[in-house]
């Protein structure tokens, strides 16, 4: 079964992490939209590309232009849809609590 793939709304309307894509340049925007797409179509998906981050936070990841790395936090929001919290280029080894903790508060407040 495909999962469908939707963005988190703010209280104001916007959807920051299609914001954050589009602002990606167009290969950057096309490997990460991939690898959204291989979690959809085959979860469960393992390491190096999905990763649990606890309490139902996942992150995807992609490597990006210029040796960066990007990351999409999601959680399920029922069985057969997840929910984009959150994205960002990750800079350290180490998923930064600030990151994930953005994430938490968005799953939190759906």
């Amino acid at each position: 079964m495909e999962l469908v793939a939707r963005f988190y709304v703010t209280d104001g309307g916007n959807e920051p992490v299609r914001d954050w894509f589009k602002a990606l340049n167009k290969a950057d925007r096309v490997a990460m939209g991939k690898a959204v797409q291989r979690v959809q179509i085959g979860w469960p998906v393992g390491r190096p590309l999905c990763a649990s981050l606890g309490d139902g936070l996942y992150e995807v990841r992609e490597d990006l232009s210029d040796n960066r790395t990007g990351r999409v936090l999601f959680c399920f929001s029922g069985k057969s849809e997840i929910l984009l919290l959150h994205a960002f280029i990750k800079k350290t080894q180490k998923t930064p609590p600030a990151e994930i903790a953005l994430a938490r508060k968005r799953k939190k407040g759906r």
